[in-house]
């Protein structure tokens, strides 16, 4: 059970209490980040408000845009719950916001939870946990059907300007800035007198990615984004670079969220995105204007960013690199990190989660100087349900330090270290296999890859960040596509990521967070951690096709017998290779499950002079040496109970889902 559990019951209050309680504890005025504090001034709000009384009423904002031809400017549907004791005396509340696909077609949360709605249009059930723990708070909410879904008009457009004026209006509006209506097709205007504009936009995966979007347009009243496992780039959401990732493209996930009315008017929209998204991998305008991160520039709003570590549907190449765009643009960022795969915090950390979001919104949205800014950065779970802090991340000290492959005294199983050296290796693509056979077999010389590892190492070695892979290799044929993988060779328990549930299990029992009404329980199924024990780990990986050696935005038929040289990007972590355990790297062809095989069945020799990794580590090539010289200690081995790794990848995500 939740050590700081929030357990509220409807209990019938006195008004004359509840406004006593309001006027104490939220009547101040919002103060400004880092203004001195007066004896007595809020540092948390309190849920002084009541939730069944709230106001629900349902808005149409007029984005300006006619993203389904019919000659009118779509209209949005927002949903709106708000406390209603702060209009009654004159204050104005913050927004807290929550922008999706997913409410009518699919669900939100890890219980699927949609919308509902009563005689009179106004929402009953608004999923998630926002609304009930928030609202008593002193905050509106407000959840946004994108275009296309549910009950607004135009075509969902998968992350481009549709998608995200969709949100970006409401924000407009919030501030005064953008037309609402009263109705879907009505002429009765309505303002956002009730609050003060201020807004925080929050969401997982494509909800999320939106949030991503919105703050790259710099719209003026966002003052904070909660992206949650989200998209950066909706590209590398596709391909990595040249190499596709699914078999299909958008205009599939438009069809997929768009709702009945919409899929019979939105065919132009989406024979769009299939003509501006072409299997080969090349870059498009479709892509150019669905990357949020060359907009890095324009964030004013802060950014508190959570991803899973092995999450292989939203893959950490996103975070990784939205991160560091923030962090060169100086945008103020907090980040959370967890061995999950695609999971939302508050199914893998819930009291924590609910704490910290608190404290989050509250410093953001209402001033209040509770410290959350003075505390360490990053949060990373180093084991199951055990996180660590680190007071910036990467870490000081972190540094890009390149390792290269060499020989060993068997084909296909090399070394790796920091001299560089002569040699070649050659496998052929084999796309009936996946990285954990490639790991399995490791110490094994196999035609499918080519594997490179450190001796068992004598000190710990952390790797927290992005790392790169660049190879020099000769094919066969005319085309041809790369996996490359680090490993962490040697017993652990981790979250099991490969299973259906990522990482996480469903329990019975319930715990509650904030106040329910009959139509919306703020009692939610409780989580544990699904966990597996290992004698290796694929920490980080990256893609490729070999024909986008020259541009990572068009590639070319390559000549067999010809070295190309090619740099993969590999996905952003922060793990450490323990004592004993040893690090490998792996290049191989098709990645089972996570990459589409390419056209024929290439053999690619690596020269090895040419080839290397360059990897974050904390302590940067000195801990390298440190950790691999001197008298090696023995391999840690695997436990008797240890079966292996997880299961390989599966092709099952081609959604940024629940």
């Amino acid at each position: 059970m939740p050590t700081r559990m929030r357990f509220t019951t409807l209990r019938s209050l006195a008004a004359t209490v509840t406004a006593v309680l309001a006027a104490a504890l939220l009547a101040a005025a919002p103060v400004a980040h880092g203004a001195p504090q007066t004896p007595g001034a809020p540092h948390e709000s309190r849920p002084v408000y009541s939730y069944a009384g709230a106001v629900r009423e349902a808005v149409w904002v007029d984005t300006g845009l006619d993203g389904d031809g019919d000659g009118k400017t779509d209209r949005v549907a927002a949903d709106i719950v708000r406390p209603r004791e702060p209009a009654q005396q004159g204050r104005k509340v913050p927004v807290i916001m929550d922008a999706s696909p997913y409410y009518s077609c699919c669900g939100r949360g890890n219980e699927n939870q949609l919308k509902t709605y009563d005689a009179n249009g106004h929402v009953v059930q608004m999923p998630l946990f926002y609304d009930n723990y928030f609202v008593p708070r002193g905050y509106a909410f407000v959840g946004v059907d994108l275009a296309g879904t549910n009950r607004s008009d135009g075509c969902a457009d998968v992350g481009g300007r549709s998608d995200v004026q969709s949100a970006k209006a409401v924000v407009d509006w919030l501030n005064g800035r953008a037309r609402a209506y009263t109705t879907r097709t009505g002429s009765t205007p309505v303002r956002a007198t009730w609050t003060n504009g201020k807004t925080g936009m929050i969401g997982k995966s494509w909800d999320g990615t939106i949030a991503n979007g919105v703050a790259a347009t710099g719209v003026e009243g966002l003052r904070t984004v909660v992206p949650i496992s989200a998209i950066s780039s909706w590209y590398d959401y596709y391909f990595a670079k040249g190499a596709p990732l699914y078999d299909s493209g958008p205009e599939w996930l438009s069809d997929y969220v768009d709702s009945p009315g919409a899929r019979t008017r939105c065919a132009a929209v989406q024979k769009k995105l299939a003509e501006g998204a072409p299997r080969t991998g090349d870059w498009t305008a479709l892509w150019s204007e669905r990357d949020y991160v060359k907009n890095a520039g324009r964030v004013k709003a802060s950014v508190f960013l959570v991803h899973g570590m092995q999450d292989l549907n939203v893959r950490t190449k996103h975070f990784g690199q939205w991160w560091d765009a923030l962090a060169k643009n100086g945008v103020r960022r907090k980040i959370w990190l967890s061995q999950t795969g695609h999971v939302d915090p508050f199914d893998f950390r819930r009291s924590a989660w609910a704490d910290t979001l608190h404290r989050w919104f509250d410093h953001e949205l209402l001033g209040y100087d509770n410290g959350i800014d003075r505390e360490p950065m990053a949060d990373i779970e180093r084991h199951p349900d055990q996180w660590v802090t680190s007071r910036v991340w990467p870490p000081a000290g972190t540094g890009a330090t390149t390792l290269r492959p060499a020989p060993g005294p068997r084909a296909g199983v090399g070394t790796l270290g920091l001299r560089k050296a002569a040699g070649t290796e050659t496998f052929t693509d084999n796309p009936q296999l996946s990285e954990t056979d490639w790991a399995a077999r490791i110490d094994t010389p196999t035609p499918e890859k080519a594997g490179f590892v450190t001796r068992p190492l004598r000190h710990d070695l952390r790797l927290s960040g992005s790392s790169r892979v660049t190879v020099t290799a000769t094919p066969t044929t005319s085309a041809a596509h790369l996996s490359a993988v680090l490993v962490d060779l040697g017993p652990a328990t981790i979250r099991d990521y490969a299973d259906a549930a990522e990482g996480i299990t469903t329990l019975a029992d319930r715990t509650c967070w904030g106040a329910s009404t009959a139509g919306d329980s703020a009692c939610f199924k409780a989580t544990g951690a699904k966990t597996a024990d290992v004698d290796r780990t694929v920490l980080s990986r990256g893609w490729a096709d070999l024909g986008h050696y020259a541009s990572d935005r068009k590639g070319v038929p390559l000549t067999p017998g010809k070295a190309y040289t090619i740099t993969l990007d590999l996905a952003a972590t922060d793990h450490v290779v323990p004592r004993g355990h040893r690090l490998a790297l792996i290049v191989a062809g098709t990645d089972k499950g996570l990459i589409d095989p390419p056209a024929g069945t290439p053999t690619l020799s690596l020269d090895l002079s040419r080839t290397s990794a360059t990897v974050p580590l904390v302590g940067g090539a000195e801990a390298f040496a440190r950790a691999t010289s001197g008298p090696a200690p023995a391999a840690t081995a695997p436990g008797a109970a240890t079966p292996g790794g997880v299961r390989a990848p599966r092709t099952l995500h081609r959604v940024p889902g629940r």
